[in-house]
């Protein structure tokens, strides 16, 4: 007798093969049988009118310290999603010393727009080491499964302690570093994970410590993946960063490159396709490079209490360590102001914010006339420039006024050539980041309902495969991302004719009450991870990842 029984659905293996339909039996955990299958099973699912595929794999998550607390990471599995790889762009929570931790969750308050309360009530300290964590994450199992990179602001941090963030490192700390990393792969981390993206900027306005790695410490710490033997190199990259300064690490590592974060910029609309034929050249040379993009638009709810749309912006460095009065007294300088103007007005190969203010609405306001009106229009109206309009507005309700933004990925004819471009990966979810500015945790039925149903811009066949079999094959994922006899039965049943995610909502279950934005599935029929249900007693099916193919 089978475990479970999905009859007569729509089979997309996640390899790309033209769907067709059929049923899928598990046992122990594993698909056992495909096909036009006779027999009973514990569990039967009618699966007529709906379709079968692989578990969405997220490969762009930041999970690390809700996990500590939430082994279920909401709100990923029930959009799908069944493996989850965290730790991008270096942010993560191990290593760590205990007198470092305030310290870190403090970081990961100003970058990752993450709750400082949240934080101290909600993370569980019981590691110090990345093997430690890993042990940690195994040992309490969690609803998903789950890969870890080793990440480089934490390891700097580990090594360097507050120089980390004040200067390059010496030759003996890059050393002690490299040995963390190969600590850490041959423990079981997936990769090395950094970011030089001048938008990352932690405690006190200062840039998070990755940023101030050289090119020697990057060749050094993404070298020694090639001293562990495996192991993925992940970036997200600023606009000082060249295609040809990873190709060359590539190169020296022999390790696949994965570049994010490829947005479209509407006001420099060409960049990001320099960048994807500029890795696709250096494939063409040899080098596995993959350039990880959106299908979703990057949208952000902001108050200017935590200003991060405005934060990577050189001009507005003057204000990042700034609290209180002096934070207001910094946003009503004339010069401050003129500065921020003039540099919003120049162009940029990336950067998240572009002047466009009739794209930037009021969601709540104590002018409650405001609300869902443009900063353009209302600027306009009032006969002021949009951002002395939007500042005093902020200034005159205490920085309580939320703004909502369309900042990069407005350009559906642009995003669907990037969707389509052999050398994109689909990413940059960020699900457990930014839990106040946006939420992407629902990408994959995005991509399946906005971008398959509603655009055509992809076949059914190629989304899925662009959600589980392609990074799979990236990432050395053993034996999951398709329906093949054998391979672990990590399973998404869904309505094709009207799958989707919900708008956003805000909800108050972080630890201590604090709120998050979410997002329901539309459209999904079960979830499964290695053959168990997700939903009702969320069961603790998902699996620690340690061995990879690449």
């Amino acid at each position: 007798m089978f475990d479970l029984l999905i009859r007569d659905a729509l089979l997309l293996d996640g390899l790309g093969s033209e769907p067709r339909r059929g049923s899928v039996a598990v046992k122990d955990g594993r698909i056992v049988e495909l096909g036009s299958l006779p027999g009973s099973a514990k569990e039967t699912v009618d699966g007529d009118g709906l379709a079968l595929m692989p578990g969405i794999i997220d490969n762009h998550t930041h999970y690390d310290a809700q996990l500590t607390w939430d082994p279920g990471a909401s709100p990923s599995p029930s959009l799908g999603v069944t493996t989850a790889i965290i730790g991008n762009c270096g942010f993560t929570i191990a290593p760590c010393r205990a007198s470092d931790r305030e310290l870190v969750m403090k970081n990961l308050t100003q970058v990752e727009g993450m709750s400082l309360e949240v934080l101290r009530a909600g993370v569980r300290w019981d590691f110090e080491t990345v093997p430690q964590y890993l042990d940690m994450l195994e040992r309490q199992g969690s609803a998903i499964n789950i890969a870890v990179f080793v990440g480089h602001s934490s390891i700097r941090t580990y090594v360097m302690g507050d120089a980390a963030t004040e200067r390059a490192a010496q030759p003996s700390e890059i050393e002690a570093m490299r040995r963390l990393v190969v600590e850490g792969i041959k423990a079981g981390a997936i990769g090395f994970a950094t970011s030089t993206s001048p938008a990352h900027n932690g405690h006190g306005g200062k840039p998070m410590p990755s940023r101030l790695a050289d090119d020697a410490e990057l060749r050094g710490l993404v070298g020694s993946l090639r001293e562990a033997g495996r192991g993925i190199f992940m970036l997200t990259k600023g606009g000082h960063t060249q295609i040809g300064f990873l190709e060359e690490l590539a190169a020296a590592s022999g390790r696949p490159v994965v570049i994010a974060a490829l947005l479209h910029n509407s006001t420099n609309p060409d960049g990001v396709f320099q960048d994807l034929e500029n890795i696709r050249s250096a494939n063409e040379r040899g080098r596995k490079l993959v350039g990880a993009i959106s299908c979703c638009p990057l949208a952000m709810d902001f108050t200017l209490h935590s200003p991060y749309v405005f934060e990577g912006l050189e001009s507005w460095r003057p204000a990042l360590p700034l609290k209180g009065e002096a934070f207001k007294a910094q946003l009503r300088e004339r010069a401050f102001r003129d500065n921020l103007r003039e540099e919003i007005a120049r162009p940029a190969h990336f950067r998240l914010f572009n002047g466009q203010w009739q794209q930037v609405h009021v969601i709540e306001s104590r002018r409650r006339e405001y609300e869902q009106c443009s900063v353009a229009e209302l600027a306009r109206a009032a006969g002021k420039d949009a951002l002395d309009f939007m500042l005093d507005l902020a200034l005159e309700e205490d920085l309580d006024t939320v703004f909502s933004a369309l900042l990069l990925n407005s350009d559906e004819d642009a995003v669907g050539r990037m969707l389509r471009h052999p050398c994109s990966l689909v990413s940059l979810s960020d699900a457990g980041a930014h839990l106040t500015f946006f939420n992407d945790a629902g990408f994959g039925l995005h991509l399946l309902g906005h971008w398959v149903r509603e655009l055509g811009a992809l076949t059914l066949a190629e989304a899925v495969w662009r959600l589980t079999g392609q990074p799979a094959q990236l990432f050395g994922v053993k034996e999951r991302g398709a329906l093949k006899r054998g391979y672990h039965a990590d399973l998404l049943l869904f309505d094709p004719t009207t799958v989707n995610r919900s708008p956003k909502r805000r909800v108050h279950d972080l630890p201590g009450g604090h709120p998050r934005l979410t997002t329901s599935p539309i459209g999904v029929h079960g979830v499964w991870v290695n053959g168990v249900r997700i939903g009702g007693e969320r069961a603790l099916s998902g699996r620690l990842l340690r061995e990879f193919l690449v």
